[in-house]
């Protein structure tokens, strides 16, 4: 009786490792592309919209390649160890394309008043700017600006949706915005 308990728990515990394997390392197979025609419009090797230009260097490149967003824990400024390796990498790609000014853009979506968001906002784009200058990227070619609640990615009460709300975005700019 006990040897046949051993035996149903092993096998239940291999049951549940196989279960829990297969669902973690599944691959989907992306269905086969059908063959392009060139004269029809929509192509399916046409770059996705805003992103014929993705060379080295552009825009798209640093939009699909580095990341320009990072986030934040509620009514914090603090910058977590997946935010700094998003600056690192944005850092790097700045060194690398010095024709590029970059505009970093705070927002908030925390308990409090309007002031109070803004003051958090800025906060957080100070903290990704002074990050971005210890690691190289020239002060003159940064600015930041905090927007408080305003541009919300999403309007929602859930904890999870809030915190898409809790960001700074480095936005690429050709000159430095004269107003800043």
């Amino acid at each position: 009786m006990i040897a046949r308990s051993v035996t149903f728990r092993r096998l239940l515990a291999g049951g549940l490792l196989l279960a829990l394997a297969a669902c973690t390392t599944a691959r989907i197979e992306a269905p086969a592309a059908p063959e392009a025609n060139p004269n029809e419009i929509g192509n399916t090797n046409d770059p996705a919209a805003g992103f014929a230009n993705a060379g080295p260097g552009s825009e798209e490149d640093f939009i699909l390649n580095v990341g320009r967003r990072i986030f934040f824990t509620a009514g914090s400024a603090e910058l977590d160890s997946v935010a700094r390796t998003t600056l690192d990498n944005q850092a790097a790609w700045l060194n690398r394309n010095p024709r590029w000014f970059a505009k970093l853009q705070g927002f908030a979506d925390d308990p409090g008043g309007d002031a109070a968001q803004v003051s958090l906002s800025q906060k957080r784009a100070d903290a990704s700017m002074r990050y971005l200058v210890s690691k190289g990227v020239a002060a003159d070619r940064l600015w930041a600006k905090g927007y408080g609640k305003d541009r919300e990615v999403r309007s929602c009460e859930d904890r999870a949706c809030k915190v898409q709300n809790r960001r700074v975005v480095t936005n690429l700019q050709d000159a430095r915005d004269p107003t800043m």
